[in-house]
């Protein structure tokens, strides 16, 4: 299977150790990857914003560089939502366009959801000890992604998974969110990291680089300088450790 792999902008320019884990367990499972070298943002930030125009420009160059992928995966339920559900209501006036989109966004995966359904080899990792998890609201929400990450943290030996309180509760980044409103974004910050030392948890683990670093901002912040914080990816490709 020809895998196109879109990294994020984020995980890119953040966190590109995402990327590489991503991509290490794609080829595990049997897949040819290839990531579009000329990809950027998915459009999200601006679609979000009101600026539609810009959400179709940056949704078109997507169909453009994967529309011949057999599968396109993502580290990131927040941009996979904007690729699955929103890219096709972009182009409701272009029937032709639209159903372009709408047979390209089931091809579409965030990455738990895509290894679920491939072989696996047995896996090794660094990490050993107690995670906790946070849902991610766009890949909650928009996704369904709940148990896919678990799952697979699940198969580690050495790995214990603890749930912390209101784990599906908002970190507080949701994007232009916690700029516009950042007062209530750190209120919100505070009260997940309270969740998640409550669990005794050694790392805090997700699918959404956004959601953390914020929470891992506000961890530090805090003077917990203790509490890893890790994409449940990282944790998987054996680049993680505690």
């Amino acid at each position: 299977m020809r895998v196109g792999l879109w990294i994020t902008c984020l995980v890119d320019l953040m966190r590109p150790a995402i990327g590489f884990s991503a991509l290490k367990l794609l080829e595990d499972s049997g897949c040819t990857v290839v990531v579009p070298h000329l990809q950027t943002c998915c459009g999200q930030p601006g679609y979000n914003s009101g600026d539609l125009q810009s959400g179709k420009d940056l949704a078109l160059k997507f169909l453009h560089e994967c529309e011949d992928f057999d599968a396109v995966v993502v580290p990131s339920g927040s941009c996979g939502g904007m690729m699955r559900k929103h890219y096709p209501t972009l182009f409701q006036d272009n029937l032709e366009l639209q159903s372009r989109f709408t047979a390209l966004a089931g091809r579409v995966w965030e990455l738990s959801e895509f290894l679920l359904q491939r072989p696996l080899p047995p896996l090794s990792t660094r990490f050993k000890g107690r995670l906790t998890y946070h849902d991610s609201c766009s890949g909650l929400r928009e996704l369904g992604i709940r148990h896919g990450p678990r799952q697979l943290l699940q198969q580690i030996p050495g790995v214990e998974l603890v749930e912390m309180a209101d784990r599906d509760i908002c970190c507080g980044f949701g994007g232009a969110f916690s700029v516009k409103l950042g007062d209530i974004s750190t209120r919100m910050a505070e009260n997940k990291c309270r969740s998640i030392r409550a669990t005794g948890a050694h790392a805090v683990v997700g699918g959404d680089l956004g959601c953390l670093l914020t929470i891992e901002g506000r961890l530090r912040r805090e003077g917990d300088d203790q509490t890893q914080v890790w994409h449940w990816a990282e944790i998987l490709a054996g680049m993680a450790s505690h």
